[in-house]
């Protein structure tokens, strides 16, 4: 019996850009990343990942006006489903090493981009309430929540290092 991990949610999410690295020895924990897209549609987008070893496969809807809130599915697969599957995505991947970071009741995720989005530095926080506040740590720049062009799916088709 296989055993998986099902999260459905509406996701509520803020995405800034980062100016500096000072977060670095803020970190609890730090992830490799390694994804593709099976679909990269600004309707839905299907995205395979392996985060350290462990393997995932996500649906995302299209966000609110805002950008701030969408439909989230997320789902375990074993490790080698993931890399079968990332064979299958459309041409562009995204790799990136993301930090983990709390800052009073939240926890920023902050993605360090590698290969074609080098010197890309953007962090997001999940809220429970489009309007929740939140701590904003000192090392947070522009709020690009809502730009498409800081989507993964969009970097993993016009790169960072190709703006």
């Amino acid at each position: 019996m296989i055993l998986y991990i099902l999260r459905i949610m509406q996701e509520i999410e803020r995405k800034f850009l980062v100016h500096s690295l000072d977060f670095v020895t803020e970190a609890i924990q730090f992830q490799k990343i390694a994804q593709g897209y099976l679909n990269a549609t600004p309707e839905r987008t299907v995205r395979i990942r392996i985060k350290d070893q462990k393997g995932f496969i996500t649906i995302k809807g299209k966000g609110d006006k805002t950008g701030t809130t969408r439909f989230e599915w997320e789902k375990e697969i074993a490790l080698y489903e993931a890399e079968a599957l990332l064979k299958l995505c459309e041409k562009g991947a995204i790799d990136k090493t993301r930090y983990l970071i709390p800052k009073g009741k939240h926890t920023f995720e902050v993605d360090i981009f590698e290969g074609e989005n080098k010197g890309l530095i953007v962090a997001e926080i999940e809220l429970s309430d489009a309007n929740e506040t939140f701590e904003k740590p000192n090392w947070l720049s522009e709020e690009v929540t809502g730009d498409e062009k800081y989507y993964n799916a969009y970097l993993s088709k016009k790169p960072f290092t190709t703006w």
